[in-house]
């Protein structure tokens, strides 16, 4: 599956102030590592966010957010965006930083 290239600068744009970034082609997208966590992807012109196990609810009730059930199985903690979920700049923006926020509070690898 391929990725949306446009998305992917769109995110680098975000990112581009972190020095722990780097990219990782997976699930047959790309996705944006934070200190060697994932944090966020693309699969498609669809958004992997990871949100973390305390706010997956909350974010299951956004609106065009979905369960990422990419094995069959729903992923708990991560979430599929369709596009209309971060068409603006400041919607990726918000979506960036939550996943940021989650992956920071990670122990390092």
């Amino acid at each position: 599956m391929a990725f949306d290239e446009g998305l992917a600068e769109r995110i680098r744009d975000v990112l581009r102030s972190r020095s722990d970034v780097t990219e990782r082609k997976m699930f047959g997208g790309l996705a944006f590592m934070l200190g060697g966590h994932m944090a966020v992807g693309i699969l498609g012109d669809t958004l992997m966010a990871r949100v973390g196990p305390a706010g997956y609810a909350a974010a299951l009730r956004r609106p065009h957010v979905r369960q990422m059930d990419f094995t069959g199985r729903p992923m708990k903690g991560y979430v599929y965006v369709d596009p209309p979920g971060f068409e603006s700049d400041a919607g990726l923006r918000d979506w960036l930083g939550e996943c940021c926020r989650f992956v920071d509070s990670l122990p390092p690898k």
